[in-house]
């Protein structure tokens, strides 16, 4: 088997041996430390600040030499099936040594395989033939929350690095992150950050009050329970498969647009888990509403983000609380204002599927030259 790589963990994952800069990140997610471990490097990175800020997988410096050798990067399939041309790291994110293949002839050569779980989970793929090459690193990817990730019995054993939303993953890139503004990074953040604009008038006085886009409608969600207690206290304009439909067009951007004519948003995941925080979230921080989640709990998006950018449904005993908190914001501007000062210092940064994921992988890969380690009990970890 391959080389895996060191992992940010809060814990050690269950099964793999830890190193001394895995034992070194044990308790470093609580917010109320100032430091993160970057689980693509393996170092702390001071952040002079209580709240966890995530930090740039792409741009930020070593601590230590990069091999400066060259590695194959094999793409095994596309996710889902949809066909996209790969990235030029370097041209992206300055990221060299990189080459970015979905070419199966390239296998017997790559340092490290790409695997998208769904697609090898749902059959429209196999895995890649056995015995693999010598030193040759399999990386489970998987952006899908636990309840929708099925079979992964499979895969015990099998792969030597982990990509994915979670913070303790072996390659962590989450779906959006804030970037203080006062933060003196060149790279990726700069080029591709958005800035979040201060609160105005503009926000405290939206036409409407609260909307929801939901494309996966399913009454054993308990999103969709939420929706039907709340929707006897307050109007809420539904949009998607289940509801009216998006302007223009289905794409992130049009949500964005379709928001910001909203105060609040339902940012409410299909299923709760450990740092499955989708671009839900972001995109009401993007449009600058104030998004009201359903996911993890309130100490878990404290990591990424600060505790009055988001109102968490479980900051009220009942819906009737909730209902009646927004409606009293709609009319309290002083009090709304609180929840929108924050976004004066930051940028939004959100990686692009799928290139972001391939540059981080390609460079993580780089950096774990030489380490040999295979991911054990991943159906516990992720479940977890």
């Amino acid at each position: 088997m391959g080389a895996a790589g060191l992992s940010a963990t809060t814990a050690p994952r269950a099964g793999r041996r830890s190193s001394p800069q895995e034992k070194a990140c044990v308790g470093l997610l609580k917010r109320t430390r100032s430091y993160v471990c970057l689980a693509t490097v393996g170092f702390v990175f001071v952040l002079g600040v209580c709240l966890l800020y995530l930090p740039d997988p792409l741009t930020l410096e070593p601590s230590f030499t990069e091999d400066s050798g060259e590695v194959t990067l094999l793409i095994w399939t596309h996710p889902f099936g949809r066909h996209r041309k790969l990235p030029d790291c370097f041209e992206l994110y300055q990221i060299g040594g990189c080459t970015l293949t979905d070419e199966g002839s390239a296998y017997p050569q790559a340092d490290a395989v790409i695997i998208h779980h769904r697609d090898v989970a749902s059959g429209a793929a196999d895995l890649p033939p056995e015995p693999r090459p010598r030193a040759q690193k399999w990386i489970w990817m998987n952006y899908e929350s636990p309840t929708h990730t099925p079979r992964l019995w499979r895969f015990e054993d099998v792969f030597n690095l982990t990509m994915t939303y979670r913070t303790d993953s072996d390659i962590f890139l989450p779906y959006g992150y804030l970037v203080p503004r006062e933060r003196g990074i060149k790279g990726v953040q700069n080029r591709f950050a958005q800035p979040l604009r201060a609160s105005s008038r503009s926000h405290l006085l939206r036409p409407r009050l609260l909307a929801w886009v939901i494309s996966n409608w399913s009454e054993s969600h308990a999103r969709v329970s939420l929706y039907n207690q709340l929707r006897r206290y307050v109007q809420v304009d539904v949009f998607g498969r289940s509801g009216r439909p998006l302007p223009e067009d289905s794409g992130g951007s049009s949500v964005v647009r379709l928001v910001r004519r909203y105060q609040f948003y339902l940012a409410l995941e299909n299923s709760q888990h450990t740092d499955y925080i989708t671009e839900k979230l972001w995109n009401a921080v993007q449009a600058g509403a104030v998004p009201v989640v359903l996911g993890p709990s309130r100490q878990n998006y404290e990591r990424f983000l600060p505790p009055e950018a988001f109102i968490h449904v479980d900051d009220f005993s009942t819906v009737r609380g909730l209902a009646r908190y927004l409606l009293m914001l709609r009319h309290n501007p002083a009090r709304m204002r609180r929840h929108l000062d924050w976004r004066g210092s930051y940028r939004l940064y959100q990686p692009r599927f799928w290139a972001d994921h391939y540059c981080a992988a390609c460079r993580a890969v780089r950096r774990t030259r030489g380490t040999t380690d295979v991911v054990q009990d991943l159906t516990r970890w992720f479940h977890s």
